[in-house]
């Protein structure tokens, strides 16, 4: 559900098969050996060229995997990939990462944005005065206000995905030069280190002022854009939306006509690259990339982002509301397994991951995992014993007080072959210990909305994606306020790791701030939040010819540079124009 790069949850795909032994069985499940490394953190494959040699004109078709509904990114419903796709085609995105991560002001927003005082830190932002919205008001120091008040205010009457850094914010207005001269002045209340991340997107005061405009005014409608597309047309029937270069955009002029999303199912998506009727598609499994990696007109781009995949516990009810049953589950998955799976047949390696807030090739990491991460049968055997689950022979699920140790693992219709699988894997794993699992599939467009988001699971698999600002971990692991829970989906938190993440994010000293994350991880790991599992590669199949697209590493996609070659084949044009043809049919 982007690449945050801001956070995202998004239904996974996965592919696993082992043997499965039970608590006091022979054998064990396959020697998987050492996982190989994951790419270079913070690489790249975009295909990148000069704008200037790029074809003028052309369409880009592109899969969502959910068609999203609520399309305010900063809603709790609407912190999905789709939207994030959207958003960053419609609405300013104050700065641009490069590969390695480091931020810059895109000028087209943005001239520059200065810490201008640390006591209290201060951030002055001076305006690109031609940046207007799409009803005619100037993008302005009203809506970095109206976004703070509704997401960082603490108002629950606004549904937010993530108040982070808002929070810390003490004012904003006009900046020091007054009314007219195009700055805003931020004042917080405490130091927030990755102040680079807010204000992206940027939404207009004038549809997000109210909690009913913040919640409702976003749904299916996007009612003011300021990118350099605008919306050509949101279609509800076939799941499609389509955006055209915006004549009054004031910057480069992007090199594409229009960018289409279409919502495809992952199995869909595959077929309709292979057919020609979209430009890209993830490769990222062994299943997808052995059917990619030798498609024609096609290459394949690999690189590495923060990207993780794992299992959510829900802890608000039911029987994992026990820190020892969700620590006997810990201990009854074995990751390594699951994790060397995943990565047979693929380019890049697939390693575990020992931490929830760096990968594995990032500055900072360490691995907190042990115990509760290391795969011990016996082990969580004993924990359910000791917390009154008993088995009584038969090979069926465990009991207490005459209940059965059942739990619902909810995946939406959307996951492919690779995250089927995987969720029948950790069912099978768990009935050796005892604990009965159902799959339940959901729709793929009421899965964040109506059970992530309610809490309507006892187990779930996702991704979160493009969180390098650590502070973004925030919202996914402190504990919720009342109806809020953010992004913490399995509502598992405790005062220790509110207060380390915090400290953290709150430190500008670098190697302090990551040891304070390293000791909020260790507390993580210990209350039981998830199974992490490991660390996703980037792999992505694409046309020949598609420029400045794919993997961008720690960075983000400038749309403006996003082509076609000028050297495509007559053949390669001949195919674009029948799936034109075949989309204004559709």
């Amino acid at each position: 559900m982007s690449r945050l790069r801001r956070v995202k949850a998004v239904i996974v795909g996965l592919l696993a098969a082992a043997v499965l032994v039970g608590c006091s069985g022979p054998g064990g499940p396959p020697d998987t050996g050492r996982p190989a490394a994951a790419a270079t953190y913070g690489s790249q494959s975009i295909g990148a060229a000069p704008a200037a040699r790029l074809r003028d004109g052309g369409t880009l078709t592109l899969g969502i995997s959910a068609w999203p509904t609520q399309l305010n990114f900063h809603q709790v419903d609407g912190a999905t990939d789709g939207v994030w796709q959207l958003a960053q085609l419609v609405e300013p995105s104050l700065f641009r990462r490069d590969a390695t991560g480091v931020p810059r002001p895109d000028t087209d927003y943005l001239l520059s944005a200065k810490v201008t005082d640390t006591a209290p830190q201060t951030v002055v932002y001076r305006l690109n005065p031609r940046a207007r919205w799409s009803d005619g008001r100037p993008v302005a120091a009203a809506d970095f206000a109206a976004q703070w008040r509704a997401v960082g205010r603490g108002d629950d009457r606004y549904h937010v995905a993530d108040p982070t850094g808002y929070d810390q914010i003490a004012s904003v207005g006009e900046g020091p030069d007054g009314p007219g001269a195009h700055e805003v002045k931020i004042v917080f209340r405490t130091p927030y280190t990755d102040w680079q991340r807010l204000f992206t997107p940027l939404y207009p005061a004038s549809a997000i002022t109210t909690p009913a405009q913040f919640n409702q005014g976003w749904i299916g409608r996007v009612p003011v854009t300021a990118g350099p597309f605008t919306i050509g047309s949101l279609d509800r029937t076939t799941e499609t939306a389509t955006v055209v270069r915006d004549p009054h955009w004031w910057g480069a002029r992007p090199r594409l006509d229009k960018i289409v999303l279409r919502t495809l199912l992952p199995a869909a998506a595959l077929q309709a690259y292979r057919n020609g009727e979209i430009d890209a598609v993830n490769a990222g499994s062994t299943e997808d990339y052995a059917q990619l990696k030798d498609a024609e007109d096609s290459v394949i781009r690999t690189g590495s982002a923060w990207d993780e995949v794992h299992v959510a516990l829900n802890g608000a009810a039911g029987p994992l509301a026990d820190v020892d049953v969700r620590h006997a589950v810990q201990r009854a998955v074995d990751r390594e397994a699951l994790a060397g799976v995943a990565a047979r047949g693929l380019p890049v390696g697939v390693p575990l991951l020992g931490n929830h807030i760096f990968m594995t090739n990032q500055p900072g990491y360490a691995d907190h995992s042990a115990p509760w991460g290391t795969y011990d049968l016996a082990e969580a055997c004993r924990i359910l014993d000791r917390a009154g689950w008993k088995r009584h022979g038969d090979g069926g699920p465990r009991t207490k007080d005459g209940k059965k140790l059942r739990l619902r693992f909810v995946i939406s219709t959307a996951t492919n072959r690779l995250g089927l699988d995987l969720s029948q894997l950790v069912q099978s794993m768990l009935a050796r210990a005892g604990i009965e699992v159902d799959i339940v599939k959901v729709p793929t467009n009421d899965y964040t909305a109506k059970y992530l988001n309610q809490g309507d699971f006892d187990l779930a698999i996702f991704r979160f994606v493009g969180l390098t600002y650590p502070s973004g971990v925030l919202s996914i692991y402190q504990r919720p306020r009342g109806a809020q829970s953010f992004l913490n989906y399995g509502r598992v938190g405790d005062a220790t790791v509110d207060k380390l993440l915090r400290q953290a994010a709150g430190t500008l000293d670098s190697k302090r701030a990551a040891a304070l994350y390293n000791q909020a991880d260790a507390e993580i790991w210990r209350i039981g939040h998830d199974i992490e599992l490991y660390q996703r590669p980037q792999v992505m199949a694409v046309r020949t010819g598609l420029a400045n697209y794919g993997v961008p590493g720690l960075g983000d996609i400038d749309w403006t540079k996003v082509g076609w070659t000028k050297a495509e084949t007559k053949a390669r044009t001949r195919r674009r124009q029948k799936t034109e043809e075949a989309e204004r049919t559709r």
